[in-house]
């Protein structure tokens, strides 16, 4: 079982507008809604590999139950969500027809109390038995300690269950001290946490403040990564055109899918590059295509070599 933990997790709403004129009235074409926050997606898209995987985390209130609803609507994936008495957050998305840009609304979330903490760690440690990875990804909500994901990879670490971190700002800058097995970041957190924008030094840094491995997902050029075992850069094989939202969670699925099937690193960014550019494709955000991605797949181009890095 893969556990992906979403301590933020979200009810994502999508409108659908013509065009997005600000202080106007717009009539609503489509509305959607589906389960959300990173390690929500990224299990998702397990899921849909086939993988059995466990989501963790909080939901409360009204919000909370409907997350529940169609977590369940989910085969392969098992609902092990922390209850809390604040109201999971929402997250609204305006997108808009004519010039295809999205504007995004994202509340911040439930405020946690300490006793609420202590029960997620406890539930925490009782899933890592039956764990083969974890993802920890997202935001903390408000109360949640800025070192969470540090403590909570240790925990891992200490029962022998490989790590793979995906967060930004502080929460980010605290986390790889934990040292997790693979920390993945775009290209603006990377410059965020290192000070360096150029993504192989970026890249390179990163890892010596305590990962074991740091896969950079650079948009369109793909991916870097700088592992124990060499360097790497994988990238699609044409430029795509479509949505993003929901690549990078995809490409945390992909690196952990090959991951648990003990895949080596060239193996384990092709697919996760592959499962990036289908998610671009499809239709609906944050879904990937599976004929593009079986497609793409053979197309990836992986370069570099398996020496030290």
């Amino acid at each position: 079982m893969i556990l992906t933990v979403t301590l933020n997790t979200a009810l994502d709403i999508t409108y659908r507008v013509p065009s997005l004129r600000p202080g106007a009235s717009h009539r609503v074409a489509e509305v959607t809604e589906r389960p959300g926050g990173k390690g929500v997606n990224v299990a998702r898209v397990l899921a849909a590999l086939g993988h059995e995987v466990t989501v963790t985390g909080f939901s409360g209130g009204a919000t909370g139950r409907i997350l529940h609803d169609r977590l369940a609507e989910i085969p392969h994936l098992t609902d092990a969500l922390v209850p809390v008495s604040g109201t999971t957050r929402r997250t609204v998305a305006v997108a808009d027809g004519l010039s295809g840009t999205t504007t995004r609304l994202n509340e911040p979330g439930p405020v946690i109390t300490h006793a609420e903490w202590s029960a997620f760690q406890e539930a925490y440690e009782d899933l890592l038995a039956t764990a083969s990875a974890v993802a920890l990804c997202g935001s903390l909500p408000p109360g949640v300690p800025v070192g969470a994901y540090a403590g909570l990879i240790r925990t891992a670490r200490a029962a022998g269950i490989p790590t793979l971190l995906d967060t930004s700002g502080a929460a980010l800058r605290r986390g790889v001290a934990g040292r997790p097995d693979v920390l993945k970041p775009n290209a603006e957190e990377l410059a965020e946490l290192t000070g360096f924008h150029e993504p192989l030094r970026a890249t390179q840094d990163a890892r010596r403040r305590g990962a074991g491995a740091v896969v950079a997902s650079l948009g369109p050029e793909g991916l870097l990564a700088v592992t124990p075992e060499g360097l790497w850069r994988a990238a699609p094989p044409r430029r795509l055109r479509g949505n993003p939202t929901g690549a990078g969670d995809s490409v945390v699925a992909g690196l952990l899918s090959a991951l648990v099937e003990h895949r080596p690193w060239p193996d384990r960014l092709a697919r996760a590059v592959a499962l990036s550019a289908a998610t671009v494709l499809s239709p609906t955000a944050g879904d990937f295509d599976r004929a593009a991605y079986e497609e793409l797949l053979t197309g990836v181009t992986v370069t570099g070599e398996a020496t030290a890095a």
